[in-house]
């Protein structure tokens, strides 16, 4: 289950009213550079790894998820920014849960997640050093997913003698702006902002070898109370992920994955920025099972390209507790 890394950065603030001339230039500078600052946490979200996503699951199964993950690194920004040398540390818990679903005879899933960070972060604005440090909750993150091909609604008894061989599926995900965000403020760990994410995804298993493809786009409505009382658009985000799994046996899978993202070219106040994502990201995961009802999950990635956006590093951990019916 996804992890989302997210939360967005800069570095400055308000200026008192006795200083409103400068503070209006400084406010202009900055915000028109912080592009590459702001979507930390949509980033951090839109660069998540999760194979498996498309599989089998027997229906009325429940899952409670709890995880931690820690990421480091800086920023791509233009060589024209006056946002330099920016590093950014964040610690993330995670709380989750998911029920699997009957959908019309097909499986399908329903998931919940809601990350909370502590953001921590250093960088030179105008040749000015910089520091900001802020916690708070993400937005919530929703989403609802079907197997369309390859994969009936089955009991737990049916679940059994089921083999996978080709699986369709298709999902919708959505960000409620919930999370932590101060009008006032550049830091701000929510975006102020819906996102919906339609995707797809295609599985085959050759024996204990499985290769899942997926792409999807996100698309984001306005923030209209960004900083200084702006207007903040983002064109849609499209992403791509592979991911080649392996059952090692008894309950024990790993996964070697990669991610691309491309596009989100913003606008603030009907001014385009020349923010334009072309990232991607190789991640692994390992899935080992406790008992019958606990499992953890070890994950981490790391930044592969970054044209503009967080360049990070991150390690994470969940542990997942399963029950349900006939279980």
């Amino acid at each position: 289950m996804k992890l989302r890394e997210r939360g967005k950065f800069c570095v400055a603030s308000a200026r008192p009213l006795q200083r409103a001339y400068g503070n209006v230039i400084k406010r202009s500078v900055v915000s028109l550079a912080i592009i590459a600052f702001l979507f930390v946490a949509v980033k951090a979200h839109a660069g998540e790894i999760e194979p498996r996503a498309y599989v089998n699951t027997p229906v009325g199964m429940n899952f409670l998820l709890a995880g931690y993950a820690y990421t480091d690194g800086g920023l791509s920004t233009p060589g024209s920014s006056p946002i330099k040398d920016a590093q950014l540390t964040m610690n993330t818990g995670i709380l989750a849960y998911a029920r699997s679903l009957d959908v019309w005879g097909k499986s399908g899933k329903f998931d919940v997640i809601l990350p909370y960070s502590d953001l921590s972060g250093t960088a030179t604005v105008a040749g000015q050093p910089r520091e900001r440090n802020v916690s708070g909750f993400h937005d919530p993150f929703f989403r609802f997913s079907v197997n369309l091909y390859g994969a009936p609604a089955l009991s737990v008894e049916e679940f059994a003698n089921y083999k996978q061989d080709i699986i369709i599926g298709a999902s919708v995900q959505v960000s409620a702006p919930l999370g932590q965000y101060d009008k006032e403020k550049l830091v701000n760990i929510g975006n102020n902002r819906w996102f919906f994410k339609p995707d797809v995804g295609i599985s085959k298993a050759w024996g204990a070898f499985t290769l899942e493809l997926s792409t999807g786009a996100y698309f984001f409505t306005n923030n209209d109370d960004y900083f200084g009382g702006k207007t903040l658009e983002q064109d849609p985000l499209l992403t791509m992920q592979a991911h080649a799994t392996y059952n090692l046996g008894r309950g024990v899978w790993a996964a070697l994955s990669w991610t691309y993202d491309y596009g989100g070219r913003t606008t603030i106040d009907s001014e385009r920025t020349d923010t334009f994502y072309s990232n991607s990201r190789l991640g692994a995961t390992l899935a080992i099972p406790v008992n019958r009802y606990n499992s953890i999950k070890l994950y981490g990635s790391t930044s592969v390209h970054t044209s503009a956006g967080t360049q990070y590093d991150l390690l994470g951990i969940v542990w997942q507790y399963r029950w349900g019916q006939g279980f």
